[in-house]
């Protein structure tokens, strides 16, 4: 395989494809507002041109396929996508990120039809946190669907958590204990300044250090272990040899290895998740494009490629939100549930 690369050496890696701007819950990091301007129906990809999509893209280098959202379990028939893709035969892995409300509905389908790997979004155990951190009380919905995961003995289950200071960073030690149970890893997230968080501030932001300090008060020594070095995030021990991961994108970004690219639910594609813009691909496959010519077009626009967003956010020091809720408004691509987090 020819694997195209960027202006500093990054392969095309790992796609993230949202199939749905919707999302049933309403994270405070994510989509804090009381309403949303959603994307127009009938410029939603369709099944079959997300399929189109992804075997352009695995000829130029990638392996790694994540369905996203918003929440992609609110897409009709989620496992008919599932089996399409698996059936190109050219990914080596096919994941689903999910809040997990109506995974247990949906799994044994999912698996079935192929899917690899599953991460959950679960940033709290406590019922009325979880309440106020995601405007729905369906904590125990979650928790049925992980469960329901674990029963059947889905491979790779992770849990990912937003750690917001003051909100739910008193929980890491339980998170990593509930873990430990199920047989999940746990990645804690740093509370990143990307498009839906019009709330997010630095004094809100938990870094990797205060977080790993926290954790080896309440487990003993933590070491860290090797990992993909193109994975958002570090991994670290227990001394029982409990694994777990820190996703420090807001104080340490990982720019200088990132592998991976967004296309949003009616097909814009993003080189960064801070990109102000991205390609429309959509507009391309309706017009009749060649499978050649997309190929092309991506291996081009991969190899003029020089995001370094998370970084450039770094050097501003002293910085606020990202998007403001006004900018929002006229481009809804620019929001974390539209483009995947």
């Amino acid at each position: 395989m020819d694997r195209v690369r960027d202006q500093f050496g990054r392969p095309l890696g790992s796609l993230r494809l949202s199939v749905t701007d919707r999302c049933n819950l309403r994270c405070q990091y994510c989509m804090p507002e009381a309403d949303y301007d959603w994307l127009p129906k009938a410029e939603i990809l369709t099944y079959e041109e997300m399929t189109t999509l992804a075997a352009a893209f695995a000829k130029v280098g990638v392996t790694k396929l994540r369905l996203t959202g918003g929440e992609p379990l609110l897409r009709r028939d989620l496992s008919t996508l599932v089996a399409m893709l698996s059936g190109l035969g050219c990914f080596e892995d096919i994941a689903l990120t999910t809040n997990g409300v109506l995974l247990a509905e949906q799994i044994d389908d999912l698996l079935a039809a192929g899917l690899g790997r599953i991460t959950i979004s679960l940033d709290t155990l406590r019922a009325d946190r979880y309440e106020r951190m995601t405007g729905s009380d369906r904590l125990s919905a979650a928790l049925d669907g992980i469960e329901s995961a674990v029963a059947t003995g889905a491979g790779g289950l992770k849990i990912n958590m937003v750690v917001v200071g003051g909100m739910n960073d008193d929980e890491l030690a339980d998170m990593v204990r509930f873990g430990q149970r199920i047989g999940a890893e746990v990645r804690f997230i740093e509370y990143m300044d990307v498009g839906g968080a019009t709330r997010w501030s630095d004094d809100a932001v938990v870094p990797k250090k205060r977080m790993l300090a926290s954790l080896a008060t309440d487990f003993g020594t933590i070491a860290e272990v090797s990992s993909d070095p193109h994975a958002p995030a570090d991994r670290f021990a227990l001394p029982d040899g409990t694994t777990f991961g820190v996703i420090s994108s807001t104080t340490a970004p990982f720019c200088g290895n990132c592998d991976r690219s967004r296309i949003t639910a009616d097909g814009h594609w993003y080189t960064c998740l801070y990109a102000r813009s991205g390609m429309d691909l959509k507009t391309m496959l309706r017009d009749g494009v060649s499978a050649d010519e997309l190929t092309a077009t991506i291996r081009d626009r991969w190899s003029r490629r020089i995001d370094r967003g998370a970084e450039e956010r770094l050097t501003l020091g002293q910085r606020g939100t990202f998007v403001p809720v006004s900018e929002l408004r006229l481009d809804p691509r620019l929001e974390m549930h539209t483009r995947g987090g």
